[in-house]
């Protein structure tokens, strides 16, 4: 499994970024899939998670603010990222994990950089 992300960028702060990750290779329809962002000198935190099914999960500091999606075939998720901070500054991680499977894959991070 790939997972291929894109999007990112240089946006002021009140700006928009659209990241996207398509998943290729054999998945499970059980999987779920997430943005998770890393700031030098910090752990990886969790932004939004998606299943299947369409249930999403946000963290605190982007609820409101970012909408995560996934496509109809459900390989590709998206964040929009809206309202942009300059503690939103990160690299974007897209992660999948397919319990069915018992594995987890990560996409190689994206820049995501919010500065006037």
């Amino acid at each position: 499994v790939q997972l291929q992300a894109s999007g990112g960028g240089l946006v002021q702060p009140g700006g928009s970024l659209r990241l996207s990750c398509a998943a290729s290779g054999t998945i499970s329809s059980w999987n779920v899939m997430a943005w998770l962002r890393q700031v030098p000198g910090k752990q990886r935190e969790l932004v939004a998670s998606i299943n299947i099914g369409g249930f999403r999960n946000y963290s605190d500091s982007v609820k409101g603010r970012f909408i995560i999606s996934r496509d109809v075939a459900g390989n590709t998720v998206y964040l929009e990222m809206n309202s942009l901070k300059p503690e939103d500054t990160a690299v974007y991680y897209c992660h999948l994990d397919d319990p069915h499977y018992g594995r987890n894959y990560w996409g190689k991070g994206t820049q995501v950089t919010v500065s006037s």
